[in-house]
C-alpha cells in the first residue's frame, strides 16, 4: 500500500526523484505480485467505478475487448455477465503470461506501439480500458483503432487514474527489491480524450470521479502517508467514461 500511496507524492518531495520505465517493461516486472495488493487504494477505487459502469451496460452474448488487461482483474465479473467472448490486450508479456495462467482458455494479444493491426474491424461489441490511458503514448492512435475495432451499435468503457493528479506530479511506482519502480506516464485530459473519440461520433453518456476526502483518510493513516493526503485533499484521484456512437 505504501508503494501505491507513493504515486500522489508530488515528484519534487520524492528523493530522489524515480526515473520512470517505459510500461511494458515495468508491467512484466510488476507481473510477479499484481495480484498480491491488499488495501491497494487505486485497484479498490478502480473496482468501484468499473463495477458500476459494467451494471449500466449490456454485455450478454456480446464480444469484449479488454485493451490493458493486465492479468484479468476484472475478467471474473465481466464472465459473470456471460459475454460471448473476451479478449485480453496489453503491452506486458509478463501480464498476459498471468492471464493465460490464471484462464487457460482465454484469447490474449500484445500490443505493439499502441495498434492493433491484426484484429480486424467492427469485431468487438464493447471495448473496456482501466488504469491504462495515461500509459499511451499515441493518444490518438490508440483511440482510433479502438474505434476501428468496435461496432458503432457498441460501447467504451474507460477507467483511469484522473490526469490532474499527474499533472499534479503523481507517480505511479511499485516496490521492487530495496527500491522502487517507476512506471511511464503521459498526461491526457479528459477534454482531449473525448475530442479524439468525438471525431468519430463517440459521444459520453455517463462521466463520474472519485475526490480524496475524508471517506479516503483512512487510507492514508494505516501508512503514516497523510501528508500525502493532505496534499491531494479535494482532488479528483480517478474517473470513469462511457462512450457510445451517436447515430
Amino acid at each position: 500500500m505504501l508503494q501505491q500511496l507513493r504515486r500522489f507524492i508530488p515528484k519534487r518531495l520524492l528523493n530522489p526523484y524515480i526515473p520512470e520505465t517505459e510500461a511494458g517493461t515495468a508491467y512484466d516486472i510488476w507481473s510477479e505480485n499484481y495480484d498480491n495488493q491488499p488495501g491497494n487504494l487505486m485497484l479498490d477505487l478502480d473496482e468501484i467505478i468499473f463495477s458500476r459502469m459494467l451494471a449500466r451496460t449490456d454485455i450478454k452474448g456480446k464480444k469484449i475487448a479488454d485493451i490493458g488487461c493486465g492479468t484479468g482483474r476484472h475478467w471474473p465479473k465481466i464472465m459473470r455477465r456471460q459475454p460471448l467472448e473476451l479478449a485480453g490486450f496489453d503491452v506486458s508479456v509478463g501480464m498476459l503470461s498471468k492471464l493465460k495462467q490464471k484462464f487457460p482458455e482465454s484469447e490474449a494479444h500484445q500490443i505493439i506501439s499502441d495498434r492493433m493491426p491484426n484484429v480486424p474491424t467492427d469485431a468487438f461489441d464493447v471495448v473496456v480500458s482501466t488504469l491504462t490511458m495515461a500509459h499511451i503514448k499515441n493518444l490518438d492512435d490508440a483511440l482510433l483503432n479502438w474505434c476501428r475495432i468496435v461496432k458503432n451499435s457498441g460501447d467504451i468503457l474507460i477507467t483511469d487514474f484522473h490526469p490532474d493528479a499527474l499533472a499534479k506530479g503523481g507517480q505511479r511506482t511499485f516496490k521492487h527489491g530495496n527500491g522502487h519502480i517507476a512506471v511511464r506516464n503521459f498526461v491526457h485530459r479528459l477534454d482531449e480524450i473525448e475530442a479524439v473519440l468525438g471525431s468519430k461520433k463517440w459521444k459520453v453518456i455517463h462521466r463520474e470521479q472519485i475526490v480524496i476526502d475524508e471517506t479516503l483518510k483512512h487510507y492514508y493513516e494505516s501508512n503514516n502517508a497523510l501528508h500525502v493526503y493532505d496534499k491531494f485533499k479535494g482532488m479528483p484521484i480517478i474517473y470513469g467514461l462511457h462512450f457510445k456512437h451517436e447515430a
